[in-house]
């Protein structure tokens, strides 16, 4: 029986949590190794199945600190993909700039692109590079909102033995006010539902309140949109599990993420939990009033 190796490929915008991904995949049971040139890669990877199944797991960071060798990333990708005994997976992480910016001038430290020139110029020609192997990861993580614990949650529930065999949704709700989420695959606007905001009494209250929620599905429109988004989703998911997606993030995007997104990121989590491994966060919850 020929031994299968997961390989895991941790790569994305520099700043934006790889060293919190190898710590997570570490505790997970992965090898892991920092900064390995894709050019090293498939010989690496022989080697590895030359242990005869004793390293089953592989996790590899892979950024620009490879220079230009990172430049043909992507024919390398390919080559091990066709590779049948492996099973590779790509982890992104992205953050948006202006937070990338901060956390340089907080380390002290100078982007690897910058040579000389501004942070933020380093950082757009990176993005820039790294577009194409952003279209072809299997999990996106946008870590602009995460604490280190809350990434590690995130990477658990991506990689962890269970997840892997199954296929995942996770469900947010979020404020428009506050961006849209870099790592959702689906983001839905329910800006146009009726909005308890206006109701006095209810304005301090969220979507996890029985009189928000039972209000916001009360309404005709609710009702209308609930069953032709269930019936768009229940048709998408088995396609993207085909697809050989593990995990999807749909986004349910109200004004301030407080009342209206909370209530059917809710609804959507109970409604899918019987049948898939779900999970349901809300992003911007606790940002009203300035808090």
């Amino acid at each position: 029986m020929r031994n299968e190796i997961d390989v895991v490929i941790i790569t994305g915008m520099s700043g934006a949590g790889k060293s919190v991904a190898v710590q997570s995949m570490e505790d997970l049971g992965y090898f892991c190794v920092d900064n390995l040139p894709h050019a090293l890669l498939p010989k690496f990877l022989e080697i590895m199945k030359e242990t005869n199944g004793k390293v089953s797991k592989v996790a590899l960071v892979m950024d620009l600190r490879g220079g230009e060798l990172f430049d043909k990333i992507c024919d390398t990708l390919d080559e091990i993909a066709r590779k049948d005994w492996i099973h590779s997976r790509i982890l992104f992480l992205d953050t948006k700039d202006n937070v990338l910016v901060t956390r340089y001038k907080e380390t002290r430290r100078s982007h690897p692109l910058a040579q000389g020139d501004s942070v933020l110029s380093g950082i757009q020609q990176e993005r820039v590079l790294l577009q194409d192997v952003k279209l072809r990861a299997s999990v996106v993580i946008d870590t602009t909102e995460l604490k280190p614990k809350q990434l590690r949650e995130k990477i658990i529930q991506s990689f962890s033995t269970d997840s892997q065999k199954g296929f995942s949704i996770s469900i947010m709700s979020f404020g428009f006010k506050y961006g849209i989420p870099l790592d959702a695959d689906l983001v839905f606007d329910v800006r146009f539902l009726p909005n308890p905001f206006y109701i006095e009494h209810m304005r301090p209250m969220t979507g996890l309140d029985e009189e928000v929620s039972s209000y916001v599905l009360k309404f005709d429109e609710t009702k209308e949109f609930m069953e032709k988004l269930l019936d768009l989703i229940s048709f998408m998911l088995p396609q993207y599990k085909r697809e050989g997606k593990n995990q999807l993030i749909i986004a349910i995007g109200c004004t301030g993420g407080q009342h209206r997104s909370v209530t059917l990121a809710e609804y959507l989590g109970e409604y899918y939990n019987e049948e898939y491994v779900t999970y349901v966060s809300h992003r911007d919850i606790e940002k009203r009033k300035g808090h």
